[in-house]
């Protein structure tokens, strides 16, 4: 079984950087594309940013310029780096890969993780 597991959130005051880990486990041959997603209470989810397999990456206009999403294929891991924080990044970031092929030969669509909390307040 495939599962993904953010982690990396935290209390930080504004200006700070956080950085946040996406793990992915299980019988992974490929992982497609990996993006980070995030929900503020009250709030609809919203697309923060996203890196192809072949690390082509984009970023919501809210977060460019301040966040760096980047992966290490050989460890299955995506990372989100988040500097300059402000108080409306408070937020659960989700990471989400569209596709993850196992070793087993199974596709995987639409994984997500749980979700890891992050606090920008001063």
């Amino acid at each position: 079984q495939v599962q993904l597991v953010e982690s990396g959130g935290g209390s930080v005051q504004p200006g700070g950087s956080l950085r946040l880990s996406c793990a992915a486990s299980g019988a992974i041959y490929e992982i497609h594309s990996v993006a980070w997603y995030r929900q503020a209470p009250g709030e609809q989810r919203e697309w923060v940013a996203t890196i192809s397999i072949d690390d082509i990456t984009n970023y919501a206009d809210s977060v460019k310029g301040r966040f760096t999403i980047s992966r290490d294929n050989a460890k299955n891991m995506v990372y989100l780096q988040m500097n300059s924080l402000k108080p409306d990044d408070t937020a659960v970031y989700y990471c989400n890969a569209n596709r993850i092929l196992t070793s087993g030969g199974l596709t995987i669509d639409d994984s997500w993780g749980q979700g890891t909390q992050v606090t920008v307040s001063s």
